[in-house]
């Protein structure tokens, strides 16, 4: 019986052309062999070289992993493509903003549970809270987790945004 290869979360930085078709090539890529994207960022970076980065969170065997590179690297308007998570040290974050109804003593433990994860009152009405938290993506999910039973009604978030420490540059 063959052993069953660990499914790995990996963080992948991709600069490409910032032309039309571009993102949905990259996607199309993805979907077409049945791989998941876990969280997608795309912003132009360098407007007078058209340069994009995508940063693609996805997950699979270091197998798939691999294949998703290799093929990703081949596609004619991408210029390079790092794996973040095998390169070396990294920053990963997130932005989340995060609507809560509540009254009472629910709005007083929200307030201060915001303060415990430094979130921020970005906006504020009598019966809800728009707070906003910036991290890694466990403490997105734990700050969300947490908010759930005081009356969380709507979440909206960026995607993870990557970026390797230290002087190598993409």
């Amino acid at each position: 019986m063959p052993v069953q290869q660990p499914i790995e979360r990996h963080t992948i930085s991709v600069i490409a052309d910032n032309e039309p078709g571009v993102l949905a090539r990259i996607v199309g890529l993805f979907s077409g062999r049945g791989y998941n994207i876990e969280s997608l960022t795309v912003a132009e970076t360098d407007a007078s070289a058209h340069l994009s980065r995508f940063t693609i969170v996805t997950s699979g065997t270091p197998m798939v992993i691999e294949q998703i590179k290799s093929q990703l690297d081949r596609l004619v308007p991408v210029h390079r493509v790092r794996d973040m998570t095998l390169g070396g040290p990294h920053v990963e974050r997130e932005l989340a903003l995060l609507k809560v109804v509540a009254t009472g003593e629910k709005r007083v433990e929200s307030l201060r549970l915001a303060d415990v994860f430094r979130a921020k009152v970005i906006d504020s009405t009598i019966q809800s809270f728009v707070f906003e938290i910036t991290g890694a993506t466990d403490k997105v999910n734990a700050f969300i987790d947490i908010l759930r039973p005081l009356g969380l009604v709507e979440v909206s978030r960026t995607g993870v945004a990557a970026i390797a420490r230290g002087t190598e540059a993409m």
